[in-house]
């Protein structure tokens, strides 16, 4: 079993700012959620820091207990473990998944989006997910994808650049 965030989701938003999280990204954050049990709802963090310009991000307690543990590897306050304690710890939210499924998102999130209500797209990433105003998502993920492909030689298949990337990291 995949157990990583996958797919693109709309959602809607209402007035009091509820959600629903997709099924399959509720059994991303159990099984990253210790202290999950069944009956008991799952954990999650809002990510909401300066770096995220147009969306939110969501990880799972163990995302984030591996983002907390990088940051305090880090020289003790040096200007980048304080910058990064700033951007993921101090900018970001513990919510719980209630038992229908939904997260409540607080109004100071939704506004950052541009929205109080209305639809959201999420998209799977991995080790996290993200959160768009729908019309956000579909003009600024859409565009620069579109934009990968084009760039890509005589249709080349998009992993191609990983392993680009490999050599140029490795200096082959």
């Amino acid at each position: 079993m995949l157990l990583s965030f996958t797919g693109e989701y709309p959602q809607k938003v209402d007035g009091k700012g509820r959600m629903s999280i997709p099924a399959s990204f509720r059994r991303v954050l159990e099984a990253n959620d210790p202290d999950w049990a069944e009956g008991l709802p799952a954990k999650l963090y809002i990510n909401y820091g300066a770096h995220l310009k147009q969306n939110l991000r969501i990880y799972s307690v163990k995302a984030m207990m591996k983002i907390d543990a990088q940051i305090q590897e880090l020289d003790e306050g040096s200007e980048l473990q304080i910058l990064l304690n700033r951007l993921y710890l101090g900018q970001s939210e513990e919510l719980s998944i209630d038992k229908d499924g939904r997260i409540v998102m607080p109004i100071r999130h939704r506004e950052k989006l541009g929205m109080t209500e209305g639809e959201v797209t999420f998209m799977g990433l991995g080790n996290y997910f993200e959160v768009w105003k729908a019309e956000t998502y579909s003009s600024a993920v859409t565009t620069s994808l579109d934009a990968l492909v084009e760039r890509l030689a005589g249709g080349a298949d998009p992993l191609s650049l990983i392993a680009k990337q490999k050599k140029t990291e490795g200096g082959a």
